[in-house]
């Protein structure tokens, strides 16, 4: 392999950008996050790439493509929009401190799980 595929480069830089979402929901939230918010990152992630392939079929949505790919070469451009969006997120547990921040991780972790998707398309195709 001469070269990384864009598709699996997006799903590690959202990876290290959900690591980051759960580290400071779980330093700056509530103590019950010490385990729940890691397990909600695994859970949520896993769940996605399971059951969105199979929904998708249930409800006859048509195939996507992987979210980069060289026939659109802007696809790169919006595709940085994922991991930028969730390292965003991060900031909000370290400015607003003690709050619960569960949904901030489900929600950064669905994210993850579309680029890991994406990821999974582009080595199938």
């Amino acid at each position: 392999m001469n070269r990384l595929e864009p598709n699996l480069l997006l799903a590690i830089t959202t990876g290290f950008a959900l690591m980051l979402v759960v580290t400071t929901a779980t330093a700056f939230g509530p103590a019950a996050g010490l385990i729940r918010n890691p397990l909600l990152a695994i859970i949520c992630t896993g769940g996605f790439v399971l059951l969105n392939p199979i929904l998708s079929r249930l409800i006859g949505q048509a195939n996507r493509p992987p979210m980069i790919h060289p026939d659109s070469p802007g696809t790169a451009m919006w595709a940085t929009v994922f991991p930028m969006v969730v390292t965003t997120s991060a900031a909000i547990p370290v400015f607003w401190p003690g709050r619960d921040y569960g949904l901030l991780v489900i929600i950064a972790a669905v994210w993850f799980g579309v680029t890991v998707e994406s990821a999974l398309k582009a080595r199938r195709t």
